[in-house]
């Protein structure tokens, strides 16, 4: 889209061309309807939003030969000598370089003396802030008490500076910063205006660096024209000044959003090497980032997203998490902060952006927190007890001659998710082998029976009705929790919390690592009575203790760790070494 010359006019310098103060111009040109002039004015705000352009609009107004009206002449003698800066009766001070109290006293003995040519002596003092505290204090008088003919404008970006006393006898207007598509309207009128035609695309960027300053957007905007043959694109603003596109920008995250690192890295030492600096490029992509946060939270006004939503891919802009859209745009901020320390900035920038491609898998601390707690509770309602028996196969593979009664007896837990038929499988390949096909003789066939037999009373698939024990161990908790993950009961869980067992002539005690699991088992009691009676023969009470002592129950995990230790070192064929 380019703007073409419609009309060519001067641009206005009445209070109608004054943009983006709608409360300032209509409240100034009511009380000049009214006749109720102030005799001190106290303009306020952000740089570039027109306070020293009004405070002279003002004065024009007041002393126009038409006047006092709020829509004056510009052509009169009046209106000529303020516009061009040598009216007698319109004095500019800069408060920055005035600031002693002398130069307020030449004031007083001025404002003694009527206007020559004009209605009102006005007196527009900018950055008044910045005069002395003496000063303000000559100043307050003169100010409570001035000449019917006197009008003091006072001009600042700092508000708080200024004594509360001076505040008080000035009628105080707040200037805001405008607005970007305000900004970007007026400066396609000017465009049109010269005779320049201007892609929409470039406009919006000036207006959005101008930052709600209409001085610093008329400023970039002449710096454009400057070098752009009456043809302003963003195309050329890229090249001359030196700015990573959006394009690019978006080149980038594209590459990492596909986990391909190699290409986002030649990507930005492409654009590095065309003269974007290591600065401009940390803030394009945090401004980035930024927009896609602020686009996740629905917010669609391109004036607060400082980018046009058009411009960024669909797929960029579902792809990652509000939280991990936060990381990135921390990320880029605290590198800013921590590139003039660096050996070499572009080494960090680098850095960052490798990171980025882990950036769809990145989680804050509450998202883990609530992940744990979600996979506990599925865990103790035995929602995920199916996936369970997967994860002791590769166990079995990779040692297939080890003991299976050793395995079961060291990792108790593990055992509640063997099923009883996958344990004999890998000792039954060497039964076949001696045993030849041409020969079928009995001698030959006896001989593996000794062998495969007693293999299999190792884990018997499900005792029916085994004989009484008289002292029941911590062994009998495998045969327990195996039978328990059978029936896909979560109950087995908490017997593999079991820290010990003992057992005397009045009761059976079971003593656990928690208290969670303590009174889980109580209760199942009868559940877990029922249980233990169907392997043992025990019927009689069973007491379910609490946790114990931090020094027994660390000597106990001691142990577990020990035996765990041993059984692996049987599969690998080692030896545990103690270290002291």
């Amino acid at each position: 889209m380019a703007y073409e010359v419609t009309a060519t006019r001067k641009r206005p310098q009445l209070f109608d061309g004054l943009v983006g103060q709608q409360f300032v111009v209509s409240t100034i040109k009511n009380s000049i309807e009214q006749g109720r002039i102030a005799h001190a004015y106290l303009f306020s705000g952000p740089r570039g939003v027109g306070k020293t352009s009004s405070a002279r609009i003002l004065a024009k107004a007041l002393n126009c030969e038409q006047g006092p009206t709020p829509y004056p002449c510009g052509v009169c003698a009046n209106c000529r000598e303020i516009t061009q800066g040598n009216s007698t009766d319109v004095i500019e001070i800069d408060g920055a370089s005035n600031t002693s109290v002398n130069d307020i006293r030449v004031i007083k003995d001025e404002v003694l003396f009527p206007p020559q040519s004009c209605r009102y002596k006005v007196y527009i003092i900018d950055e008044v802030h910045m005069l002395s505290t003496s000063a303000f204090n000559a100043l307050l008088k003169t100010i409570e008490e001035p000449p019917e003919y006197v009008v003091f404008i006072f001009a600042t970006t700092e508000t708080q500076k200024v004594p509360a006393t001076i505040r008080s006898r000035c009628q105080q207007f707040h200037f805001q910063l405008i607005p970007l598509d305000i900004i970007k309207d007026v400066l396609a009128q000017t465009a049109a205006e010269m005779g320049i035609q201007a892609e929409d695309e470039a406009l919006f960027w000036i207006a959005k660096e101008s930052t709600g300053s209409m001085r610093d957007a008329y400023t970039l905007f002449d710096q454009v024209v400057s070098f752009s043959n009456g043809m302003v694109t963003m195309e050329q603003i890229q090249q001359k000044l030196g700015l990573a596109g959006l394009d690019k920008i978006s080149a980038i995250i594209g590459a990492l959003l596909e986990e391909q690192t190699g290409n986002a890295l030649q990507a930005l030492h492409a654009l590095l090497d065309s003269g974007v600096s290591v600065e401009q490029c940390i803030k394009d992509l945090a401004e980035y980032m930024r927009t896609l946060l602020l686009i996740r939270r629905d917010i669609t006004n391109e004036s607060i997203l400082g980018l046009q939503i058009s411009q960024i891919p669909e797929a960029i802009r579902q792809a990652y998490s509000d939280e991990q859209l936060e990381a990135a745009v921390e990320l880029f901020l605290k590198l800013y902060r921590d590139i003039r320390f660096s050996l070499n900035p572009r080494f960090e920038l680098e850095l960052a952006v490798s990171r980025l491609t882990h950036l769809r898998h990145m989680a804050s601390s509450a998202t883990l927190v609530r992940k744990v707690e979600e996979l506990k509770e599925s865990l103790l309602s035995g929602e995920i007890a199916q996936a369970r028996p997967q994860l002791v196969k590769p166990i079995e593979t990779i040692a297939p001659k080890a003991p299976v009664q050793q395995i079961v007896h060291s990792t108790p837990i593990k055992e509640a998710i063997v099923e009883p038929t996958v344990a004999p499988k890998p000792i039954v390949p060497p039964a076949p082998i001696p045993a030849p096909k041409p020969t079928p003789e009995p001698t030959p066939l006896a001989r593996p029976a000794p062998q495969v037999e007693p293999q299999r009373k190792e884990v018997p698939p499900t005792p029916v009705s085994p004989p009484p024990v008289k002292h029941i161990t911590k062994d009998l908790l495998p045969e327990l929790i195996q039978e328990m993950a059978a029936e896909r009961d979560p109950v087995g869980i908490v017997l593999s919390q079991v820290v010990e067992v003992s057992h005397d002539d009045k009761s059976l005690r079971f003593t656990f690592a928690s208290n969670y699991a303590m009174e889980t088992a109580r209760q199942n009691s009868e559940r877990l009575k029922a249980l233990v009676a169907r392997h043992t023969g025990y019927d009689g009470p069973i007491e379910f203790l609490k946790t114990l002592p931090k020094a027994d129950l660390a000597q106990s995990e001691k142990r577990q760790t020990n035996e765990l230790a041993n059984t692996i070192a049987t599969m690998f064929r080692g030896e545990v070494l103690h270290l002291q």
